[in-house]
């Protein structure tokens, strides 16, 4: 395909093999565990934002998170519902761009935002009397603006390096646009690409395992040193932040490696790669609702508020 030819040129996504007698059940079943995503996100979003004392360091960082994780949930099923309903999986290229650009930043977004979280949690139980002079708000804002920024320009880095190169094959073995599938359609340029997305998955990969690492190691000494308090207080604050990058980590860095590996069987990898957008969206906010005490009394309150007034 000639560059000129690119913008006009239509892929064709891996098959869904729905029989015709699941295409209903599919699409409703979708359907309603969008809606039910996006209900939990929006929840602690609205939570937040309409409670003053809920805009401290940590709920903000989490309002990042939720609106990330609505991002990507609508990312994945706005395309994947449309298949399933018309049986259609081509794509142009450009749609399949724009996705692919969103899925990244998706997943960059919440490697940034969860070693932001992880640096709060570390300041607010090693440090607790620096915190109010660390976590200002100017510099939340900082941290906040900066990782987004970041995230943007590594991103669209990634996508713009391969507009320069032709495209062989229409084919794409996947669910998802992802990076790693469309370099497979390129004719040449495979290696300057492969080297920027090492680097970018080093980068996200090690700068949150080490920060992560880091932080809770000193946690874990100060919760050894320290009075018991201070290990109450890190149980109820870090575990909910740990099971939450553990989660990541795992349905992030499998898709990433299945690709690598011809050992990895692709339906294995296509299953993960569909999780990645499904499983921390769903989790994330039921787990920091149910586990965070303040925004699970002001949710609660809201309810009795709304039952009370009804009568």
């Amino acid at each position: 395909a000639p560059n000129e030819s690119v913008r006009s040129l239509v892929l064709t996504l891996h098959s869904l093999k729905l029989p015709e007698t699941s295409i209903y059940p599919a699409f409703i079943f979708g359907l309603i565990t969008y809606l039910f995503i996006l209900l939990c996100n929006v929840t602690i979003v609205v939570t937040i934002c309409l409670n003053r004392n809920l805009h401290k360091p940590m709920y903000l960082l989490l309002l990042n998170l939720e609106i990330n994780d609505a991002m990507g949930a609508t990312n994945l099923f706005s395309q994947l519902l449309y298949s399933i309903w018309s049986q259609d999986r081509s794509i142009s290229y450009s749609a399949c761009l724009l996705q692919g650009f969103f899925v990244h930043l998706y997943g960059g977004a919440s490697y940034l935002i969860l070693t932001a979280m992880a640096y709060d949690r570390y300041i607010a139980i090693c440090c607790p009397l620096r915190y109010g002079a660390i976590m200002t708000t100017n510099n939340l804002v900082k941290i906040i603006t900066g990782m987004w920024l970041f995230n943007f320009v590594v991103i669209i880095i990634v996508f713009i390096l391969l507009f320069p190169y032709r495209i062989c094959h229409t084919y794409i073995a996947d669910l998802v646009c992802y990076k790693a599938t469309l370099m497979k359609l390129l004719c040449d340029g495979i290696e300057v690409n492969n080297i920027y997305e090492l680097f970018c998955t080093v980068f996200y990969h090690g700068l949150a395992l080490s920060v992560v690492a880091f932080t809770y190691i000193h946690i874990l000494i100060t919760c050894v040193t320290k009075q018991s308090d201070a290990k109450i207080k890190a149980l109820q604050t870090c575990g909910t932040h740990l099971v939450v990058f553990l989660l990541l980590e795992f349905n992030t860095l499998f898709p990433i490696l299945a690709h690598r590996s011809g050992f990895v069987p692709g339906f294995l990898r296509r299953v993960f790669s569909i999780f990645n957008f499904i499983i921390p969206p769903l989790v994330n906010p039921l787990v920091y609702g149910l586990k965070t005490k303040e925004i699970r009394q002001k949710i609660l309150t809201y309810f009795k508020n709304k039952k009370i007034s009804s009568f």
